[in-house]
């Protein structure tokens, strides 16, 4: 007979699903390392009308905030990382291999975690060893540049949007409802 889910149980071949969180850490150790090496610090490279590569250090969070800060956003934001990830672990070990037709979605919010895990240590990395986040990616149009990010950041993204569409339109917004009998 196999064991129901408990609350609080760990699955851990959960841990299966980390595969995505290194080949993120891996692409984007990687780019960034290419873009430090063969791009000039702020000086665009112009690839379309809408899309630079340049390379750009931030000192901050999400869009360079507090990127002016006295020094401190460089532990703050490391450590926030390595809580956030360390959440998301704990999340991922959580969730209960799908039943046949009983959860539909599971898979992606194992991938959504993920990649926002892979994302995470990405820029966690560079934190620790920079104090910096190096950032190269640059779209613009008409002049209006949005602010530079790298694949770690993207993948962040992916896996937040990732579930909020789950929540949307897949989750069914309800929690377990015990049924009375008359």
């Amino acid at each position: 007979m196999n064991s129901p889910n408990k609350p609080g149980q760990f699955y851990w071949h959960n841990l299966n699903w980390l595969w995505l969180s290194l080949l993120v850490i891996g692409v984007d150790a990687g780019s960034k390392w290419l873009a430090s090496h063969f791009l000039q610090y702020a000086r665009p490279m112009e690839l379309t009308g809408f899309f630079n590569l340049t390379l750009l250090h931030n000192h901050g969070a999400a869009f360079s905030f507090l990127a002016n800060a006295d020094g401190w956003q460089r532990w703050g934001f490391a450590v926030l990382a390595f809580i956030v990830a360390l959440g998301l672990m704990v999340w991922l070990l959580r969730i209960p291999r799908a039943q046949a037709g009983a959860r539909r979605g599971v898979g992606m919010i194992k991938v959504a975690i993920a990649l926002i895990i892979g994302g995470a240590v990405g820029n966690l990395i560079d934190r620790l060893t920079l104090g910096y986040v190096v950032d190269f990616l640059d779209f613009h149009w008409h002049g209006y540049h949005w602010p530079a990010f790298n694949v770690a950041d993207s993948a962040i993204v992916i896996g937040v949007a990732l579930l909020i569409l789950f929540e949307l339109f897949l989750g069914t917004g309800k929690p377990n409802q015990e049924h009375a009998s008359s």
